[in-house]
């Protein structure tokens, strides 16, 4: 159907804007739609909210903004399921709206009163409707736009051009932290491929700053280098740094975008780093440590990190975590939650304490008024249902083994179950009685152990442990032996190529 209007759009001559998010998904969403729209010979252009002036998704003021500007369509990618009010407003002025989205869908009640209730749109894209027979429901914001982009070419004839745009489908997959299962793992995997030899200039200069090796990019590498540099844009400053960084069509241009997001991600990292000092700190001198819930009150934190600080303090004391601040209108938020507390499902229990609110399971954004802070925190621990045991964080480990089955053939092997990530986990082995026959720290910035490491049966191996490198060192001293954590894998350095164990807990 929403296929069926865009084409409509296209013989009709008439102007679409896409509108997408401003994190690493949104980003790519909207660079998939664009393009794609482009390619077919749709009139079209996009935009994105400023975290700050706007907030999340679509609202009034840039619905408003395209109808002054002569727009007929509006194309939502990574937002708008929930934008009843903006959506109507749309229709109110006589324009056409199409939604694609993967979030969750607004309901209200519970149980058998449940009801779903979904915007006045002209057609919804969103594989978690009730009524939707597609049978993989965890696609990412960026999945979505992509089949609709697909439908597109299949219609138009091109439907082999499509795979073009499977790198950046991987992006937003790992970037958006979805789970690597079924057909996510197939998109990321082959995105990697495409990723590992990119025409994109803007991705090109971005690895480059970040030293990142094309040949041996991960999934690592997007969730934890590229993909904070793209997100840096819309939290300090604006997602069209990043749009126009995937955009360039020109070298100098794109080094100089890649940089700026670069610097951003840096900026990002000190403020991160106080926020979380900060938000520890509060907890533990507060009365409500002893809370199953955690609603952290920061109102000078930059808004833009409240989800990274909410993710910090979680692993910390692995609890859900709920990080406010201080915004333009009232206070504003983001969730982190674990595996036994459905966030998204929490706050609708909560939502008339709640101006604005959306999300998942595991993650979620809020508004509220101030004065309402302190009942949202006694509401959210009223109805939960957690136990002390849900606050255990666990270590599934996948299999006892000695060192001395470790080898080439078994470590790629282990590399066939590749990309890793959320919900498809690095295998966890484990080892007891390893003596440490040596160790030192190295590193610019010291968070590297490097051991040499000797198993029951006196087969010795390489380890290798990033982190608190001086605690583990100290740890160390005195014991005749230690149990660990470790994953295999091979270290290549100045070519020579030797097997070693990256060790992942100890004790």
């Amino acid at each position: 159907k929403a296929v069926d209007i865009l084409l409509e759009k296209k013989k009709e001559g008439k102007k679409v804007r896409v509108i997408g998010d401003y994190d690493i998904d949104g980003v790519n969403s909207l660079y998939i739609l664009l393009n794609a729209l482009k390619r077919i010979g749709i009139e079209v252009d996009g935009e994105i909210p400023h975290r700050i002036k706007d907030g999340y998704g679509i609202n009034e003021s840039l619905i408003q903004s395209a109808f002054d500007d002569g727009i007929d369509t509006i194309l939502t990618c990574d937002n708008g399921i929930a934008a009843i009010k903006q959506i109507e407003y749309a229709k109110e002025l006589g324009m056409t709206v199409v939604i694609t989205d993967h979030h969750e869908i607004f309901y209200t009640g519970e149980g058998e009163d449940r009801m779903s209730t979904l915007p006045n749109a002209d057609a919804i894209v969103n594989p978690k409707q009730e009524d939707c027979s597609y049978p993989f429901k965890n696609l990412c914001g960026a999945g979505v736009a992509f089949k609709l982009a697909q439908v597109l070419y299949e219609r138009t004839g091109i439907e082999e051009e499509i795979w073009d745009f499977l790198e950046y489908v991987a992006l937003a997959t790992i970037g958006d932290i979805m789970d690597l299962l079924d057909e996510n793992r197939i998109l990321v995997k082959e995105g990697l491929k495409r990723l590992k030899k990119t025409k994109n200039l803007g991705i090109a200069a971005l690895m480059e700053v970040t030293k990142v090796d094309p040949s041996r990019l991960s999934a690592y590498h997007i969730g934890f280098v590229l993909g904070p540099c793209l997100n840096a844009g819309g939290r300090l400053d604006t997602a069209k740094r990043a749009v126009d960084l995937l955009m360039s069509k020109n070298k100098v241009e794109a080094e100089n975008l890649a940089g700026e997001l670069k610097a951003l991600n840096d900026s990002r990292k000190e403020m991160t780093k106080k926020g979380t000092e900060e938000a520890i700190s509060l907890i533990e001198t507060s009365d409500f440590k002893e809370d199953k819930v955690y609603v952290v009150y920061l109102p000078d934190c930059h808004e833009s990190l409240a989800g990274i600080i909410a993710g910090r303090v979680r692993e910390q004391y692995h609890k859900p975590v709920f990080v406010l601040t201080n915004a333009e209108e009232g206070v504003k938020g983001s969730g982190r939650s674990i595996e036994t507390y459905h966030m998204f499902d929490e706050l609708v229990k909560a939502q008339d304490l709640l101006e604005k609110f959306g999300g998942h399971p595991m993650a979620a954004g809020l508004s509220m008024k101030k004065e309402n802070v302190e009942t949202f925190r006694k509401t959210v621990n009223d109805n939960t249902d957690l136990t002390e045991d849900d606050f255990i964080s666990k270590i599934w480990i996948d299999s006892p083994m000695p060192f001395h089955y470790i080898n080439e053939e078994f470590i790629k092997e282990l590399e066939l179950l590749e990309p890793f990530g959320k919900a498809n986990q690095k295998p966890v082995f484990a080892e007891s009685g390893v003596k440490v026959v040596g160790s030192k720290i190295v590193g610019a910035n010291e968070n590297v152990l490097k051991l040499l490491l000797m198993d029951k049966d006196d087969f010795q191996i390489e380890g290798i442990y990033f982190g608190d490198a001086k605690g583990f060192y100290e740890f160390l001293q005195n014991k005749s032996n230690i149990s660990i954590l470790y994953y295999p894998s091979i270290n290549e350095f100045r070519g020579v190529v030797s097997l070693q164990v990256v060790i992942q807990g100890y004790c």
